[in-house]
């Protein structure tokens, strides 16, 4: 009904506004912000201002409320009337953001109903030809899991660039939203870009750099010079040397099999366990971090201690100051356990083949690897004796230690390493020469953590805290 409604005004050339009224405070700012966008148009052209991102699109109906919002500020002329669609336009890219499980599957039938409908196609070719599609990392992360959301966002991506090649004058560019821990999609962008499934990167990709990762990169310009030539070597490769055609069947079927069983031992933890939450908003400093002014927006959407309402970068974060990293390996040993559970030696040659030949595997296992060796469940430990119910503590961390155990004993398994990081030497003694560092700073903060919570903290504490929440993310790297 609201998608039937919205194609109605669409087709209808008279604005909805009504001079004089006076609307609410909410819509007045909305229209100002496209208002704004008409004007810089305006006064700086075509590319100070291109795209406009939907985030959480969840229905067609998302993307047929921005086009309304743009015609009702002079940013679309015309109308989706088949009598008009020779002259109907809009100025800004309409960007859907997928970025849950469940929206990462409906990716691509959106995107086909939306472009069933009379009218689309001609804007869209009107207005410059090009279709970005946002895919989120985080969200996806903290809803089903590290290789779940990685394998999502591959079938994603496959099923898109299969239904943009069947159109006529529209190019697909995916658009990646990379955070900088692996549980939000980083890691080294060159690995990132040729694990992209075949046909999805065409001499073009788009993707975020975020937080700290920006001023690791782009503050020396000759860093930041070299980076930039890594993105574009990584997407020639990537779009001249890739390989032809989807991986082997049996490796899909594998892959499958991994992300079904890492989602159910990620989800048991996190969403079916009496007591997570509470565990979680003690043995991390999450509570700290939502009352510091280090983020552009609040730890949560709403006010509750939900994890399906908190944002993905404190979430995140505050694991990885607490040396647990569980966004980024969580499930992978339990998926792995569960796959060799039959016919073990063969199904353990097969994943070897998988980390030989295809590209995707390989860039997952080598992320997993950097994550692992950046853990310490000795501090972690001190973190869990934060939690004011013992047995609660010391259930739920004996279950992300086995985990721990099991992803580690997995990757060896399948690499045939035993330690982390043995084919990255350089990085596993940068590593090794920071860790000395770094854990005095973890033991400072669980005892600075105790202090300001049990209400023995003052103003002091408080800043100690936030210093060594600065100092251990220096340390680490790749944490927000």
């Amino acid at each position: 009904a609201r998608r039937d409604l919205l194609l109605r005004l669409l087709n209808d050339a008279r604005p909805l506004r009504v001079p004089e009224h006076a609307y609410s405070v909410l819509v007045q700012n909305e229209l100002a912000i496209f208002g704004c966008a008409r004007d810089l148009l305006a006064r700086f052209g075509r590319e100070a201002l291109r795209h406009y991102i939907i985030s959480h699109t969840e229905t067609v109906s998302d993307l047929l409320e921005v086009l309304l919002l743009q015609k009702e500020c002079g940013l679309m002329r015309g109308t989706l009337d088949p009598r008009d669609a020779q002259s109907v336009i809009a100025d800004l890219i309409i960007v859907p953001l997928f970025e849950t499980i469940d929206d990462l599957r409906n990716a691509a039938p959106i995107m086909r109903e939306f472009y069933a409908l009379p009218g689309i196609l001609k804007l869209v070719v009107n207005s410059g030809g090009q279709q970005d599609v946002m895919l989120g990392y985080s969200d996806s992360n903290k809803d089903g899991g590290i290789l779940t959301s990685i394998w999502e966002l591959y079938h994603a991506s496959t099923a898109l660039a299969e239904f943009f090649a069947s159109l006529t004058n529209v190019t697909l560019r995916l658009f990646h939203g990379r955070g900088g821990t692996v549980g939000r999609g980083g890691g080294p962008s060159y690995d990132a870009i040729l694990a992209q499934p075949p046909g999805t990167v065409n001499g073009q990709i788009r993707l975020t750099e975020q937080g700290e990762v920006i001023n690791a990169k782009y503050a020396n310009p000759d860093i930041g010079r070299r980076n930039l030539e890594t993105l574009m070597a990584a997407a020639l490769e990537a779009t001249f040397c890739a390989a032809e055609g989807p991986p082997p069947q049996e490796f899909i079927a594998a892959a499958d099999a991994l992300s079904t069983a890492s989602m159910s031992a990620y989800r048991k933890l996190v969403y079916e366990t009496p007591g997570f939450v509470d565990y979680f908003f003690a043995a991390t400093p999450i509570a700290e971090i939502a009352e510091l002014n280090i983020g552009s927006r609040p730890a949560s959407r709403k006010a509750t201690r939900r994890i399906e309402d908190l944002r993905a970068i404190p979430w995140s974060f505050s694991w990885g100051q607490s040396r647990v990293a569980l966004p980024g390996w969580f499930g992978f040993g339990a998926a792995v356990e569960a796959f060799l559970s039959d016919e073990r030696p063969a199904r353990v040659a097969l994943l070897r083949r998988m980390n030989a030949e295809w590209p995707f595997f390989r860039a997952l296992l080598s992320n997993l690897d950097m994550v692992m060796a950046k853990t310490d469940m000795g501090v972690a430990r001190r973190y869990a004796g934060l939690v004011p119910d013992r047995e609660l503590a010391a259930r739920i961390f004996a279950e992300i230690e086995a985990e721990w155990r099991r992803a580690g004993d997995a990757l060896a398994a399948i690499t045939g390493a035993n330690e982390r990081l043995a084919d990255n030497p350089a990085l596993a003694r940068s590593i090794a020469h920071r860790f000395p560092y770094i854990a005095p700073l973890n033991h400072l903060q669980v005892e600075l953590l105790r202090r300001w919570r049990s209400g023995r903290g003052d103003e002091a504490a408080q800043r100690g805290i936030l210093v060594s929440i600065n100092g251990i993310a220096a340390g680490i790297r790749n944490t927000g």
